[in-house]
C-alpha cells in the first residue's frame, strides 16, 4: 500500500507541473517574409493571368458559333439568348425561323409518345424568341408581301399559343389539331421568306 501511495504522490508532485515548458522562439525575418510575399504575388498574378486568358479563349470559341444555331445548345441557350444576346440580324432571324420549322416537324415523336413536359418546354422556348425573329425577318421582305407575311405570322403565333394551351391541359386530339395547324402556318411563313 505504501508503494501505491508513493506512486500517487510522485504523480501529483508539484515538480512535474511547474516545469517551465520551452516553446521555440519565433523570430520574424523581414527579408524572408518579403521573398514569400513576392512569390505569393507571382503565383496569384500567374493564376489570374492564365484564368483570364482561358476565359478569353472560351469566349472566342463561343462567339465563333453562328447565332442561328443557338437552339442546338439546349437549356443554356435560352438563358444566353434571353439575357445576353442582342437581337439577331434579319438574315439570322430568317435562318432561325427555318430551324424552328424543322424543329417543330421533329417533335412529332414526342407528341406520339405523349411526352407533354418536353413538348411544353420546347414550345415555350421557341415562342420566347419567335416574336422577335418574326419582327426582324419582316424587314427582309418587300413592301408588297408584308401584309401577307403579317397575316401568316399572326396566325402562327395564335396557333402556337393554342397548341401550348392544349398540350398543358393535356387534350390529345386538340393538341394534334393545333400541332398540324402550327406546322401549316410555319411552313407557309417559311415559303413567304424563301
Amino acid at each position: 500500500m505504501t508503494n501505491f501511495l508513493t506512486q500517487i504522490t510522485t504523480l501529483l508532485c508539484p515538480q512535474h507541473c511547474c516545469r517551465a515548458r520551452a516553446f521555440p522562439s519565433i523570430r520574424a525575418s523581414f527579408q524572408n517574409e518579403e521573398n514569400t510575399t513576392c512569390s505569393r504575388r507571382k503565383i496569384v498574378t500567374t493564376f489570374v493571368a492564365s484564368s483570364v486568358a482561358l476565359t478569353g479563349l472560351q469566349y472566342q470559341v463561343i462567339m465563333k458559333t453562328p447565332d442561328a444555331l443557338a437552339q442546338n445548345w439546349g437549356t443554356r441557350s435560352f438563358i444566353r439568348e434571353r439575357f445576353f444576346e442582342p437581337g439577331l440580324s434579319p438574315e439570322d432571324a430568317v435562318a432561325r425561323i427555318k430551324q424552328t420549322a424543322e424543329g417543330l416537324h421533329s417533335i412529332r415523336d414526342m407528341l406520339e409518345s405523349m411526352s407533354w413536359r418536353y413538348v411544353i418546354f420546347y414550345i415555350r422556348l421557341k415562342s420566347a424568341y419567335l416574336s422577335q425573329d418574326l419582327k426582324n425577318a419582316m424587314t427582309t421582305l418587300p413592301e408588297a408581301r408584308r401584309q401577307d407575311y403579317a397575316k401568316v405570322a399572326n396566325e402562327l403565333v395564335d396557333n402556337m399559343a393554342e397548341f401550348d394551351y392544349y398540350v398543358r391541359t393535356p387534350k390529345v386530339y386538340e393538341s394534334y389539331v393545333y400541332y398540324e395547324k402550327t406546322l401549316k402556318s410555319i411552313d407557309d411563313l417559311v415559303a413567304l421568306l424563301a
